[in-house]
């Protein structure tokens, strides 16, 4: 049966425990169903792939369970940097913004980038100028704050070290990058990715969430892709960018090229991708323990899952 329109949605990927409490396995679940019914629905109203995309995002991103928005990791400075795109299939526009400090949703200012600029990737200040110059919502930093990233990075920054991990219960060695990839009801494709990036990060240090074609990328003739993991391993292989490459030019479909390309390029416990074709087919695959992840599509198919 043809599918209509489809979405996929991402949380994080990583050496997820399975032993954790039932409860705690439980808030996941649910705030992932909760997302993804909310996406599933705008596309059955008949909204865009794009606005889809950034609508589900944003979720994520005012969740303190993910790492995007509020809940994100703190960086050497004790500070939230946030970093998020968005890319239209249609004609491979794209925005992008990296090292905000004070906006609500950076996926939204990624897409007004997109949108109201002749740039694709806004840095930091300047970003956030841009941002009021176009009326976005503007916190405090103390809006990002959680107690459990903070108390994370408190033990990072004791032993030098930086972490991809959120490093208690469920969310053990999970890297927590948000995402969703959609098509919709009109034949478009989108993508929209989001994070705070890894605890204790050096002040400045981006990682592939904001780089179209590493972290994000989208293309009406063949798939919309968003990553999770080891961010500087995403960009070393172009990883959105490189699905897309191995539909095009070596007609694998659409899963094949998601598992060829996470056994045999991504190093081991690198994180995953999530897709969706110009078809509609999804898929997600990864090469850690476990993915926060969900998709569903017009044809009834509706699943959260975090393990194999």
């Amino acid at each position: 049966m043809k599918i209509k329109y489809s979405i996929v949605i991402h949380g994080g990927a990583g050496a997820i425990p399975k032993n954790v409490p039932e409860k705690d396995k439980k808030i996941y679940l649910d705030a992932l169903e909760h997302i993804l019914k909310f996406g599933n629905d705008l596309l059955s109203s008949g909204r865009t792939a794009l606005d889809t995309a950034e609508l589900v995002v944003r979720r994520f991103e005012d969740s303190p369970l993910f790492n995007a928005g509020k809940g994100a990791v703190f960086n050497s400075e004790g500070r939230n940097e946030l970093d998020a795109s968005v890319m239209d299939g249609r004609d491979r526009s794209c925005g992008a913004v990296t090292c905000v400090t004070r906006i609500k949703n950076p996926v939204t200012l990624a897409r007004i980038v997109m949108e109201k600029s002749s740039h694709i990737l806004l840095n930091g200040q300047g970003a956030e100028t841009f941002a009021k110059e176009n009326g976005m919502k503007f916190v405090r930093s103390s809006y990002f704050f959680t107690q459990k990233r903070y108390d994370q990075w408190l033990k990072l920054k004791e032993k030098n070290q930086t972490a991809l991990d959120h490093s208690s219960g469920l969310t053990n060695s999970a890297k927590g990058t948000v995402g969703c990839v959609v098509k919709d009801s009109y034949g478009d494709l989108a993508a929209a990715t989001s994070t705070g990036g890894m605890t204790n990060k050096k002040y400045g240090r981006i990682g592939d969430t904001p780089i179209i074609g590493a972290g994000n990328f989208a293309d009406n003739s063949t798939c919309a892709v968003s990553c999770t993991g080891t961010g500087e391993e995403f960009m070393r292989t172009v990883a959105a960018y490189e699905i897309h490459a191995l539909i095009k030019y070596k007609k694998l479909n659409l899963q094949q090229a998601l598992d060829h390309f996470t056994s045999t390029v991504l190093k081991a416990d690198t994180g995953g991708l999530i897709a969706v074709d110009r078809k509609g087919n999804h898929a997600y695959s990864f090469n850690s323990k476990g993915m926060y992840r969900g998709a569903a599509d017009s044809n009834g198919f509706f699943e959260v899952k975090i393990w194999e």
